[in-house]
């Protein structure tokens, strides 16, 4: 946003204000999956001259436009749904970065764009200039749609409704825009009237308060009434409708839960918290819950777990739970609470602009935190932050997150930040964490009751501001921005973060700290000696100051340095004197006094511990050198469980008999928090082989679990399941799968574990626990799987079933009969399956059983519950890896374009990401010209109607193919160029400049080509044609029309005709002049004829956006006026006869021959017949007459 802003508030970049909207929705059909309805919008001009309305709305087709019952005249265009059209050889990264980030300002509800453009009658000018209210009605309709709204339907007999079908909104960051016409931005506030017709046995749900439900007369359908009186964002407006079942909440009865049939018992029992994740934010913000009512809908196939809108909150189904379960209710109730939570900050509190949005996911994160402090206590709280720290550090070598707009582009990143809908998805995740992490340290700096009342003010404001019904310059209240923020915080405390905000939220990166230290005796002091690593990506430097604590003997001391630009060493005066004889307790602390045994500690020095920055007051990684004893006294004493987590890792170093003792201490500890224990048992393992030699005694941990879990008079039986206690619950679970890690001298699980943990299976009784066991079943089959050691083959024999190893065969066995037991009674989220087909990837990775992916395949199938799904696509991901197999990376690239649901499709993306089958820097026979052109479409405009999609078709390509131009793809070597400025083609003997948008710049420089409309403004700013020497432009664009699958609808504004003697011709008529010029596909195939044709073309006046259509026909959208019109959608040509065809197919047979050429443009032809839907309406497709005959 290039507008400064003062201290005048909001200023808003359209030219009206928008201060109430209507959303009609009169019907919804499920079997064909469409919705029709209006909406009406009410608009104050702020300008006098005000004669074009921009909307936004992406594929609604849009039937007449009426603004104060007079019919208007719109455009519309959408440069996102193909985001280069021009040029089909560039296949670089950095270029279709900048042309998409192009694209999406183009439409940019916040620069004062849109996709649709209304043109305001010339009757209502007068009326306009007065700043006279206007009424916009739009009529539209949805069919199919890919995104925004998602049908479920599943395929099973009698009704609609009796199947459970359904249908909510979803989708990530202003997504609204793909269900109906709206201003997309969350800066735009306005009162809502929202109306819904369903069939009678549906419910509708939707925000604001149910005002009425009206039947129809034959009682057939019903109409839902919603208003919401409070003015929100359209971005924040979200729709559910099905068969739901309806729980008023018993403690709260303005509170509504709504599930699908059959699961009430379970949504009674999940929800029966949330009255006090309710109080709780009230009494911390001390501020009423700003809505009327909140409703939560929990649905099937979730866009995300948690989506909060205005007053409502849509939930994936599967956060539902029975109270036998004990692992899934904190996570559950971590959801609602976090839901809870965006409802004041995100929902009622919205932003002025994208550069504020770690404002309220910081609040909103922030707040969360103090609710998980309290209900699960400090412990998780700490042990939770440092996660955080972790996500926000571990991916160093990827991205930090800025949290606001960087002024200068982050150069070593594949994608735009400037906008939310070019943003890779773990970017965000991790933007999200970092913005929480921040509010921890503007906390630390102002103190938390000060942060509170920052958040009560916000939230008095917002909440007067929301009650003016008929001032609506005063809704700008309810946005929060950056400086808003800062200003009240300087306000109520007097403090400046400024310095704060510069170091965290304005740059990127951690700080990397390496400590060690040395003790001087004669002067009593600590030498201490921190370096900083800010060279490498992802780092930055840190000056200020940093805490450090220090145990001695006499008691714990803090420290605070202050860390400059050179200083490395500091020196710290202690405070005891070495002392061995006295025997004295030691002070700890939390003031706690402890016996030590100090006889491991150094006899010279008074230090038992040292550590740095406990509190995490720095976004930090911190690798600090002690000597073993200190570890293990911080293992041992130190209470906190940071502290603790961080000694157990640096004890993996130190397999010591000593270290050994700690750890089996800290396990029998009942009083120590079960993270750190679960910790514990993972570093025991490790320590254990590496001390494999030295070892005495039975295995790691069995000793223990006997003691703890098993009968007293027959020690290999575990006694009947019990887990009312919960630490040991979660410790009975881990232990197992720990002692799996450990290995013999021959580097294979010692049979005795192995038939231990065969016993812990076969002598699991549940009979009597009042909880269910299936996450513990679960992780004795990934014990199983943690035993498995790679095969040792006999003379290269092939592995059948037969001459399997006895001990693997065991192993088989029991995976094989928990699979089918799980036919028979499936547990809860299938948590049995899913660890079984972890198990049997395991076997075959390690050769035990032929590497096949048909089982997996089965399991990834629709139908399945999804964590199944997700196990199985994983094994199949991997399988594509290990064994470079281009079938299995085709079939999943086949599912990302065509699986119902949402979510796979992004998880394919996000693990092809995380484990692809090649990278940019290895030889891979996958790595094919096919395989980039596939990729290339697939985020070109095959994910137009997902953003995380997008953005995650995005990442996988660059995680393959790196920035540049794919390896494999061979040089484009004597292009010819069509340079239409100078009317002239000239050979290139290199490789063309991507200069595409202007001629004057390079596509590289993050330009924002120059004008509104991310591509050609004028007839100046021609495309430089790239084409292959022999391939002419234009016979690719029939090539390309020859790929796509007859009968679909050419875009508006295109014609088919067919001449008597068969040619067809494709005319293409422009909005602007209602001329039009004729292709002849038949005569036009060599190169010669068809540049000199384009020249002869060129001395006619031209209008903007003739020569465009040129080389592959396509339609480019020019800002003067967007091509393609909805009004004029042309009927799809269908042709019965077959037998223009044959021309082509000589045609190209002629080409063949004609040159012998490298590369010829492939399609996989199998993507476009699925998935037409991904091209239609595009300014650019280039839509095609293929008949089946050519379908080879």
């Amino acid at each position: 946003m290039n507008r400064k802003k003062g201290d005048k508030g909001f200023e808003s970049p359209r030219p009206y204000k928008l201060t109430h909207q209507v959303v009609c929705i009169n019907n919804i059909n499920f079997q064909r999956k469409s919705v029709v309805g209006y909406v009406e919008l009410t608009i104050f001009p702020t300008v006098a001259n005000l004669n074009r309305i921009k909307l936004n709305s992406k594929q609604c087709r849009i039937y007449r436009v009426r603004v104060n019952d007079l019919e208007a005249a719109f455009i519309y265009n959408d440069p996102t749904l193909e985001v280069c059209h021009h040029e089909s050889k560039q296949r670089n990264l950095n270029y279709f970065s900048n042309a998409y980030a192009a694209a999406v300002s183009a439409v940019d509800p916040d620069a004062g764009n849109g996709e649709l453009c209304i043109k305001v009658p010339s009757e209502l000018w007068k009326h306009v200039d007065e700043l006279k209210v206007l009424k916009v009605h739009i009529n539209f309709s949805l069919d199919q749609p890919k995104g925004g709204l998602h049908f479920v339907v599943p395929n099973m007999e009698g009704s609609m409704a009796e199947r459970g079908a359904h249908v909510f909104s979803c989708g990530y960051q202003n997504s609204t825009r793909f269900w109906f016409p709206c201003v997309d931005s969350h800066s735009e506030l306005c009162t809502w009237k929202l109306e819904y017709t369903v069939d009678a046995a549906m419910v509708a749900v939707s925000n604001g308060d149910l005002v009425e439900t009206v039947y129809t007369h034959d009682m057939r359908k019903k109409t839902f009434h919603y208003m919401l009186t409070i003015p929100t964002a359209a971005s924040n407006i979200s729709l559910a409708i099905g068969p739901f079942e309806i729980l008023v909440d018993p403690y709260m009865h303005e509170v509504t839960h709504f599930c699908l049939p059959q699961l009430l018992p379970l949504l009674k029992h999940t929800t029966s918290y949330l009255h006090e994740v309710f109080e709780f934010y009230e009494e911390i913000l001390t501020c009423r819950y700003p809505y009327s009512c909140f409703k939560t809908v929990f649905i099937d196939e979730a866009y995300v777990e948690v989506a909060a809108y205005a007053s409502m909150s849509i939930f994936s189904t599967n956060l539902l739970h029975s109270a036998m379960i004990i692992d899934e209710t904190p996570l559950t109730r971590r959801c609602l609470a976090q839901a809870l939570a965006q409802q004041f900050f995100g929902c009622f509190i919205s932003r002025m602009s994208w550069s504020d949005e770690w404002v309220l996911k910081g609040i909103s994160g922030y707040i969360y935190g103090l609710w998980m402090k309290k209900t699960f206590g400090v412990n998780e709280y700490r042990h939770w932050i440092k996660q955080l720290n972790n996500v926000s550090s571990t991916k160093i070598n990827q991205h930090l997150a800025n949290l606001r707009k960087p002024r200068i582009p982050a150069s070593h990143l594949h994608f735009s930040i400037k906008h939310p809908h070019t943003l890779s998805w773990e970017y965000y995740t991790m933007f999200q964490c970092k913005a929480h992490l921040v509010m921890r340290l503007i906390e630390n700096r102002i103190s938390m009751e000060f942060m509170l009342q920052v958040f009560n003010k916000l939230l008095s404001l917002a909440s007067t501001a929301s009650s003016q019904k008929f001032q609506s310059h005063m809704w700008s209240q309810m946005l929060v921005s950056t400086s808003g923020f800062l200003k009240s915080i300087s306000n109520v405390s007097g403090k400046d973060i400024q310095p704060l905000i510069k170091q965290w939220v304005d740059q990127s990166g951690v700080v990397k700290f390496y400590g060690s230290f040395a003790f001087n005796r004669k002067r009593n002091v600590l030498e201490l000696e921190i370096k900083q690593d800010y060279t490498s990506p992802g780092t930055q430097k840190y000056v200020g100051p940093l805490k450090v604590t220090v145990q001695e003997l006499d008691g714990s001391f803090n420290h605070t340095l202050q860390i400059e630009e050179n200083s490395l060493k500091h020196d710290i005066p202690c405070h005891s004197k070495s002392r061995r004889n006295k025997k004295k307790k030691i002070p700890l602390m939390n003031g706690e006094e402890v016996d030590m045994d100090l006889s491991a500690m150094d006899a010279d020095s008074p230090l038992l511990w040292i550590r740095i920055d406990p509190d995490m007051s720095v976004l930090r990684k911190v690798e600090f050198e002690q000597s073993d004893f200190m570890w293990q006294y911080q293992l041992r004493y130190e209470r906190d469980v940071v502290a603790q987590e961080e000694a157990i890792l640096a004890l993996e170093k130190f397999p010591t008999p000593a270290s050994r003792l700690a750890l089996t201490d800290i396990l029998e500890q009942e009083q120590c928090f079960y993270r750190v224990r679960m910790l514990a048992c993972f570093c025991l393992a490790k320590i254990a082989n590496s001390m494999v030699s030295t070892w005495t005694g039975p295995p790691a941990m069995k000793s223990l679990f006997t003691r703890m879990f098993c009968c007293k008079t027959c020690p290999n039986i575990v006694k009947t399941n019990n887990f009312m206690n919960f630490q040991s619950y979660f410790l009975q679970k881990t232990m197992p799968v720990a002692m799996a890690l450990l290995r013999d001298v021959h580097n294979l699980c010692p049979k005795e574990v192995l038939m231990f943990i065969l016993d812990l299976i076969k002598y699991n009784d549940n009979r009597k626990n009042k909880f269910s066991d299936n996450y513990y079943r679960a992780e004795l089959i990934d014990a199983l799987a943690n035993s498995v050691t790679p095969a040792v083959s006999v003379n290269n024999e092939v592995r059948t079933l037969d001459n399997l190893n006895p001990d693997v065969r065991l192993i088989l066995e029991e995976i094989t009969r928990f699979l089918n037991m799980e036919k028979l009674l499936p547990s809860y989220r299938h948590t049995i399956t899913v660890s079984c087909l972890k198990a049997i990837r395991v076997l075959q990775k390690n050769g035990h059983v032929p590497s096949d992916p048909a089982l997996f395949k089965s399991y990834a199938e629709y139908g399945h519950f999804i964590d199944v799904r997700i196990a199985a696509l994983e094994a199949v991901v991997d399988y594509t890896k290990v064994d470079r197999s281009y079938e299995e990376l085709q079939w999943l690239l086949t599912m990302v374009q065509n699986d119902p649901v949402p979510y796979i499709r992004h998880k394919i993306l996000d693990m092809l990401t995380k484990n692809p089958p090649f990278t940019k820097n290895m030889e891979s026979p996958l790595c094919n010209e096919a395989l980039v052109d596939q990729l290339w479409k697939l985020m070109n405009s095959g994910t137009s109607h997902d953003w995380r999609l997008r953005c995650g078709a995005v990442d996988l390509y660059f995680t393959l193919f790196g920035l540049s131009r794919p390896s494999c793809l061979p040089l484009p070597e004597l292009g010819l160029v069509l340079n239409l400025k100078e009317k002239k083609a000239v050979l290139n003997p290199t490789i063309i400049p991507e200069s595409v948008a202007n001629n004057q710049e390079p596509v590289n420089s993050t330009n924002n080509h120059g004008q509104s409309v991310g591509f050609q403004n004028t007839e100046d700013d021609h495309l430089i044609k790239e084409t292959a020497s022999s391939i002419s432009g234009h016979q690719q664009g029939v090539k390309r029309k020859a790929d796509m699958p007859l009968g679909s609808p050419l875009e508006p504004g295109q014609i088919l005709e067919k001449n008597e003697d068969s040619k067809v011709k494709l005319k293409i008529r422009f909005s602007n002049s209602q001329e039009e010029e004729e292709i002849d596909m038949d005569t036009v195939h060599d190169s010669q004829a068809f540049i000199y044709h384009h020249l002869n073309m060129l001395e006619r006046p031209s209008t903007p956006g003739k020569e465009q259509s040129s080389g592959e026909m396509n339609m480019h959208p020019v800002s003067a006026a967007p091509l393609s019109v909805f009004s004029k959608e042309s009927n799809s040509s269908k042709h019965s006869d077959h037998h223009h065809h044959h021309h082509h197919e000589h045609k190209k047979k002629k080409k063949k021959h004609k040159h012998k050429h490298k590369h010829k443009h492939k399609h996989d032809s199998k993507e476009k017949e699925k998935d037409p839907f991904a091209f239609s309406n595009s300014p650019a497709s280039a839509r095609s007459i293929r008949s089946p005959s050519l379908s080879d």
